[in-house]
């Protein structure tokens, strides 16, 4: 393969100064063209020895311009000579450059800028106008930096793009310089071009970025390191000092300023003394153990051991120090090597070893065995143990390359991560460092802490926030999709009304209303995944909820192979719930249990109560401390493999056959279960089951009322109705020969954004008898009611719409109209608007998609209260 270095690289736009040679030229020979036609046409009436003169004149110049071309006294192509190295240079040149005259046209592009534009061989590059005006932020450097070389001036920018210069991808950043550039030619003509350079700079950006990150972990490790630090100049100030000296020494870190304190303010005794006394020779380090005392605020003295390093400066004056405080008891000096340290060195929370060349562990804390003491004895430091046993093979070259550049002396050594040898979810974060006077083998000083909860954190948030995000996205979805469904629902029913069973297309009218149907049932397990379906509350007892249900899940797993078992907890505490919803729940994971144990086994759902103090004990970081009722569905079946078990709540995702699974029912299972205030987990072990754990929150009353009231509708009963679902039974619905409306003439207001939906609406409504008036937003209601004068009797009206939406017209209507009655409809939870609407208001609710029997029934129902 050619490196690209090697490659002859060629300009995508070259227009030298004498680029208007060959249009001259031909301007000349046109021109001789012309006079040899005249002279032609007009020979006779021209003496011979006149014409013979002209063609000996002509012959003449032809002859001094062919020999002063041969001497150089005149060019044939003037300017098209280049420079023999800047023009191979420019060319071959690694980053993007542009020439434009004083016209801001391009007369020159390097391959560079080709390849940065993606433009193929052959190809005519955009300007960098065109290039850079799409996005505010690169147009405006664009502008700047043009009008800076105008005023002669040099500079540079930097601007982030959305996409990379050359097509679609990630943001990119760029760097943009431009230089002005006057050319004089060989007749001292004057012309001034500006010279572009563009770099994609983004992986420098990106440099950046880590470094400061890693700079800012570093910052707050030493910051609340089990030591004190300080930093102080030549002169005893001090510079920087940590937040655990702070602490000690009742500093302020908010309000210190570096240069206002001296260590002779800080430390005292003869400490102080000890330290003056040091010096270090010109550009040498000297590293000293102090015995010395800090002062505290209270007036009295802390003992500590001060690790003090200074450097010397060129003059032989100190230049800087840096200096750890560690506690010490009273009366008791420092000992020589870390392992000598005694008390800080196994008091302290983090792990810390000493290793040789090898790797082998030289010398060991308390905190290190405690961290590995099913890989690590005491008795087995010093003794041949190596730091690579104790972690995941995959990590171990890391530990190794620390190794040897501990040992080749090297200063700074970048931290990394390891996992433990045996156990995959326990993570650590090594530093390693060159050893100093801790041993004659030791090489290397190493401290490990443990960032096992820190990584679970991370994985529960990045999986809660993709679980959000594609809630968010799916109650969208369901919302759009519920207005399809209903307008189809409404003109089938028109449709059905006008058929009879023997027309040939009745049949399918019924088929297209049946789908419909199965379709709302999709809609509703969005709604649920994404906690925006409509529910109502109660405050329940689990064990009746599923004992309500126990036939049906008997029935759905029933079969020789598989046994139902359970294990109610006495005395369960109540809990806040659908108990319709919850029996959905517990149906789902039954039957996925039993699709789990396709030849047999036991299916077990137990309850009991989680006190707040045991809540911890059960190993999920993301639920708080309080009571809870757990619900667990246990099987022996199949199992789940890891890589499947972080995507089962996501909807549409299934491990079944086409044609046998939605992959809704656990997502459904998530959101009503997340609704309800509570928590879902999932254990599963390949080939011994899975159990599905369910935490809600205990309900407790306060006084005779409870802690959580759902929102009421006109007759102050529960919003959601018997319409709720969205089907077709009729169990509590009123029936259609009950819906009397004769002799009376209801006025009926339809608000509604969606035009299929409205129109569906107003055509039902008014086969059914009533006068219907329709708007399109809740400011074109308002002006139909004003030019009604009120004769409303009821509005049906859309909960979300453009300009005003339903809550925002039921206020505005009322003020002049108080007693005009609402139906709200929504596909959403009308708990997601009931909140945004005055506690006295009273309305009715009917959840998308409806029916045309359940429009009016509702419609009905309202009048009929009136």
């Amino acid at each position: 393969m050619v490196r690209q270095s090697e490659k002859a690289a060629k300009p995508v736009i070259r227009r030298g100064p004498g680029s208007g040679v060959v249009a001259k030229l031909a301007l000349v020979l046109l021109i001789l063209a012309v006079i040899i036609t005249i002279g032609y046409q007009y020979r006779g009436y021209l003496p011979e020895d006149i014409l013979l003169a002209i063609l000996g004149l002509f012959a003449v110049l032809g002859v001094f311009f062919g020999l002063a071309v041969l001497t150089g006294l005149a060019q044939l192509f003037p300017g098209a000579r280049q420079n023999s190295f800047a023009g191979p240079f420019i060319d071959q040149f690694p980053e993007a450059v542009v020439i434009t005259d004083h016209r801001d046209r391009m007369v020159y592009a390097n391959a560079a800028y080709g390849r940065l534009t993606g433009v193929t061989d052959g190809g005519s590059p955009p300007s960098l106008e065109t290039l850079l005006s799409e996005e505010p932020e690169s147009s405006e450097t664009l502008y700047r930096l043009t009008q800076s070389v105008r005023g002669g001036d040099d500079d540079q920018e930097e601007f982030r793009l959305a996409h990379p210069l050359s097509g679609k991808g990630e943001a990119r950043w760029y760097r943009l310089g431009a230089r002005f550039f006057p050319v004089t030619d060989t007749r001292a003509h004057t012309r001034n071009f500006n010279i572009w350079q563009i770099s994609d700079i983004t992986e420098e950006r990106q440099e950046q970025e880590r470094y400061f990150k890693e700079l800012q972990k570093a910052i707050d490790y030493l910051d609340h390191a089990p030591v004190g630090f300080l930093t102080s100049d030549g002169q005893g100030k001090i510079r920087y000092l940590n937040a655990t000296l702070a602490g000690w020494l009742g500093i302020d870190l908010a309000g210190f300023v570096a240069g206002t304190v001296r260590l002779s303010d800080v430390i005292g005794g003869e400490g102080m003394t000890l330290i003056d006394t040091l010096a270090a020779e010109p550009g040498q380090r000297l590293s000293e153990t102090v015995e010395a005392s800090l002062r505290l605020p209270s007036g009295r003295h802390m003992p500590v051991t001060l690790l003090h390093d200074l450097t010397g400066g060129r003059d032989g004056h100190p230049a800087e120090s840096r200096t750890v405080v560690l506690k010490r008891a009273e009366g008791k000096g420092a000992e020589t090597g870390l392992a000598g340290q005694g008390r800080f060195f196994d008091d302290t929370p983090m792990a810390i070893a000493t290793l040789d060349r090898d790797g082998r562990l030289l010398t060991t804390n308390a905190r290190f065995l405690a961290m590995f003491p099913d890989l690590l004895k005491r008795e087995e430091v010093g003794r041949g143990a190596r730091i690579g046993g104790l972690i995941e093979e995959g990590d171990r070259q890391k530990a190794r390359d620390a190794l040897a550049a501990a040992a080749d002396g090297q200063g700074e050594i970048a931290p990394f991560e390891v996992r433990h040898a045996r156990d995959d979810a326990r993570h650590f974060r090594v530093f390693v460092h060159a050893a100093r006077d801790c041993g004659p083998d030791a090489v290397a000083l190493v401290y490990v802490i443990e960032i096992s909860e820190q990584k679970a954190l991370e994985a529960q948030m990045a999986r809660t926030q993709k679980l959000n995000a594609v809630a968010t996205l799916a109650g969208g979805i369901a919302h759009d999709f519920n207005n399809v469904l209903t307008a189809i629902l409404l003109s089938a029913d028109h449709l059905l009304l006008q058929s009879r069973a023997s027309d040939p297309e009745f049949a399918d009218l019924v088929e297209i209303k049946r789908n419909a149907n199965r379709a709302s049932g999709l809609v509703r397990q969005l709604l649920a995944f994404s906690r925006q379906q409509t529910m109502r509350p109660e405050v329940v007892d689990l064990n009746d909820v599923i004992g309500d249900n126990r036939m049906m899940i008997e029935r759905l797993t029933g079969g020789s192979d598989i046994r139902l078992t359970t294990d109610f907890a006495r005395d369960l505490w109540p809990v806040r719930t659908d108990p319709g919803q919850f029996g959905q729940v517990i149906t789902n994971l039954c039957v996925n249990a039993r699709d789990a144990m396709p030849d047999g086994g036991t299916l077990t759902i137990s309850t009991r109560n989680i006190a707040a103090g045991a809540v911890a004990g059960l190993g999920l970081r993301e639920v708080p401390e309080r009571d809870y009722v757990e619900i667990e569905v246990a099987d022996t079946g199949t199992g789940i493999p890891p890589e499947v078990l972080d995507k089962i709540f996501e909807p549409f995702f299934t491990t079944k056959d086409v044609g046998k699974g939605t992959g809704l029912g656990l997502a459904m299972v998530y959101g009503i279960v997340t609704q309800s205030g509570g928590f879902l987990n999932a254990v599963s072990e390949v080939g011994k089951g899975t159990r599905f754990i369910i935490l809600l929150p205990r309900h407790v009353r306060v006084g005779t009322e409870e802690t959580v009231e759902a929102p009421k509708d006109h007759k102050g009963q529960p919003i959601a109705s018997a319409f709720s679902e969205g089907n077709e039974s009729d169990n509590e619905a009123p029936r259609e020969e009950d819906m009397d409306l004769t002799g009376q003439s209801a006025v009926v207001l339809l608000v509604e954004d969606e035009d299929a939906v409205r129109r569906s609406g107003k055509r039902m409504l008014e086969m059914r008898g009533f006068t219907v008036h329709e708007a399109d937003t809740g400011v074109h209601a308002l002006k139909i009611l004003e030019k009604l004068e009120g004769a409303v009797d009821i509005v049906v009206s859309d909960v979300v719409m453009p300009e005003m939406d339903g809550p925002t017209l039921l206020r505005e209507a009322r003020k002049q109209y108080p007693e005009l009655k609402f139906i709200f409809v929504s596909g959403y939870a009308d708990d997601a608007f009931a909140k945004n609407l005055p506690e006295d208001a009273k309305f009715g609710f009917l959840p998308k998609p409806y029916n045309l029997k359940q429009l009016v029934a509702a419609v009905w129902e309202m009048l009929r209260e009136g």
